[in-house]
């Protein structure tokens, strides 16, 4: 539609420029003549010297034998085509139209043309907004239909109370008087607040479909335009489209994007945003109340809103949405698969353990690589192979086996690895280990991945140490394989890290004794924020460092501990990395003592892996490490 309509503006356009073009063709040659007086003009018809002549109305065009042409004007009553006719000039009289509009249109045309061409353009400018160029301020909120898709509260898992919440909204509309007999009134908004991908916008189509009542979509940034005044008119426009619509819905996606605080940011902040935010506070709780009107946003950003839009009366209710805990993402597993042909093999329960902190955009992801997998194999269905490499994939990265690396650099990388899935495994309070692979994946050479057996909802002093020790267990294992002189780049992710767990111990956790239960993160980081004029002195910045320096200090030495004392687990595993390169949390409990491995593949016996005596020692290197840095990301909590 929108195709056609910009090809009938160019054809009509095409078509006046067309018309200007021969209406101001004889003008144009008109031009190339000079001006002559009536008296010469009847001179040279008498002396003969007139050869072609052309009336129109009381303008005569005549050429002279020579080739020059002449204009004249000649008096309405003089006969002078009859004279011409004497002299055996050959006259040529144009037709006089009987009434001025060719001769209006030829003098407003070029002016419409220009008109036409900057509506045009200030039209696409604008987007192509409703009311075209001249609709700067109407809203852009769009009226969601069911032909676009309808979702309902069947198709959002994993956010029960969420969707409660949401619920008695949709039954408020549905039954009002249920609510309105005991002196209930509708609420003015809902906030859905929560991280990115945890189904937000999702929530809110599910109301569209289920409430039954106009739905109105818009973006928190459709409200702010190059123009000042623009937003604020556009949320006038939105509500009083609302209002003949009502009972009706309004959703607005980001709203961060209109409603920041005001008066923060360089120069007091933004005038235009501010304004918007001013209109949209007003419509939703001013002078005049909006009956029937619910505002539903979503942001995940909810600290920098404006403290005016978030008191009751404006959003009544704010709806947290987390990410799902172990159920929830058994159900939005089971949600998504409904697409998708799954195998029998399919155990949902099993994959929603080994996905902590999925989102349901991730588990969406999560099915989506699973079918693309089992598409890309030729499979009829989706199997639970392809579902764990799909996990792989989302969690560690896409494998780079075209990456050549040459025999140093991958038994560094082993021992690197096999470092921390030997010291986590003889930690309590670190994380099983999911999975150990050298294999580059990502921007990393190798890494070991830990998930845990429950929801992780908080860390104690003891599990944070042991982390810190998990994490710098790279570092030690090669010191001890290598010496110090031939540490690679390969630890510079499993520092950093490190120093971030230490410094929340030390500066928001209050885990450290020296300094103390003081939060001193944002004046120790340069933010001011809400502490503004909070600042460390240089003697508590110097015990921070110190505090934190000798927490990652005690985790490298607990690693290089246990290191010395599980050498010969620590030697197996590494061997066993070399040989398999991928190995699961059962397969490294086997490796480390001694059992064969099950699979096709496997053709070396129990008895014939080596022993940790008759491991060659291998030669010291320059630098093991690639341009990649880290061998070993960070591992998964």
């Amino acid at each position: 539609m929108g195709n056609a309509r910009n090809l009938a503006f160019w054809a009509v356009l095409f078509l006046l420029i067309l018309a200007l073009f021969n209406l101001f063709g004889d003008g144009q040659s008109s031009m190339n003549s000079s001006q002559a007086t009536y008296s010469e003009f009847i001179d040279a018809v008498d002396k003969g010297e007139v050869k072609t002549a052309q009336i129109d109305g009381e303008s005569v065009r005549y050429q002279l034998a020579d080739g020059t042409n002449f204009t004249t004007i000649k008096p309405l009553s003089d006969p002078i085509a009859e004279k011409l006719i004497e002299k055996n000039v050959s006259v040529r009289v144009v037709k006089q139209q009987q009434s001025g509009f060719m001769s209006l249109l030829g003098v407003w045309l070029p002016f419409l043309v220009l008109i036409g061409i900057w509506i045009f353009f200030m039209n696409r400018m604008q987007g192509g907004g409703k009311g075209g160029a001249m609709g700067f301020g109407k809203s852009k909120a769009k009226l969601l239909t069911e032909k676009q898709g309808r979702v309902t509260f069947d198709d959002v898992a994993g956010i029960d109370e969420a969707k409660e919440e949401l619920e008695e909204i949709v039954e408020f509309l549905r039954n009002p008087q249920k609510f309105s007999r005991l002196g209930g009134k509708i609420p003015k908004g809902a906030l859905l607040v929560g991280p990115p991908g945890t189904g937000k916008t999702l929530l809110a189509r599910a109301i569209a479909g289920e409430a039954g009542v106009p739905f109105f979509t818009i973006s928190g940034s459709d409200f702010v335009e190059m123009f000042v005044g623009v937003g604020a008119s556009r949320v006038r426009d939105m509500f009083e489209q609302a209002k003949k619509n009502a009972p009706c819905i309004v959703f607005i996606d980001e709203i961060d994007a209109v409603g920041r605080a005001r008066g923060v940011g360089i120069g007091g902040g933004n005038d235009e945003r501010e304004q918007t935010l001013n209109q949209l506070l007003v419509e939703m709780d001013g002078f005049e109340a909006n009956e029937g009107v619910i505002i539903i946003a979503a942001t995940n950003r909810k600290d920098v809103l404006d403290p005016a839009l978030l008191r009751p009366g404006r959003f009544d209710r704010q709806i947290h949405v987390p990410n799902p805990d172990i159920k929830g993402r058994e159900k939005i597993l089971s949600v998504h698969a409904r697409k998708v042909p799954v195998g029998p093999d399919v155990d949902l329960r099993t994959i929603a353990r080994g996905t902590p902190g999925f989102s349901g955009a991730d588990l969406m992801n999560l099915v989506n690589e699973a079918a693309l997998m089992a598409a890309r194999v030729g499979r009829r269905f989706v199997a639970m192979e392809d579902f764990e490499n799909a996990k792989d994939k989302v969690m560690m990265g896409v494998e780079r086996r075209s990456m050549v690396l040459t025999p140093e650099q991958k038994e560094m990388t082993a021992y690197h690895e096999a470092g921390h899935a030997v010291v986590g495994m003889n930690l309590p309070k670190c994380d099983p280990v999911y999975k150990a692979t050298i294999i580059p994946r990502g921007q990393a050479l190798g890494m070991v991945v830990s998930l845990p057996e429950v929801e992780k909802l908080n860390y104690h002093k003891d599990e944070a140490k042991q982390k810190i020790a998990m994490t710098m267990a790279g570092k030690a294992a090669e010191i001890l394989k290598w010496g110090e002189e031939h540490v690679s780049n390969g630890p510079a992710g499993d520092i950093m890290q490190a120093s971030a767990i230490a410094r929340a111990m030390v500066m928001r956790w209050g885990m450290s004794d020296k300094v103390g239960n003081i939060d001193y993160a944002e004046a120790h980081e340069g933010y001011q924020g809400n502490t503004a004029g909070f600042s460390v002195s240089t003697k508590t910045k110097e015990l921070i460092e110190e505090e934190v320096r000798d927490l990652i200090e005690q985790g490298y030495q607990e690693a290089r501990r246990i290191l010395t004392e599980k050498q010969e687990d620590w030697e197996r595993l590494a061997q066993g990395l070399l040989e398999y390169e991928t190995l699961t949390g059962d397969e490294i409990k086997k490796v480390m003592s001694g059992e064969a491995l099950g699979g096709d593949d496997d053709d070396t016996p129990a008895g014939n892996l080596p022993s940790v005596t008759a491991l060659p020692k291998t030669k010291s290197k320059k630098d093991a490490g690639s341009k990649e840095g880290d061998a070993s990301p960070e591992p998964s909590a």
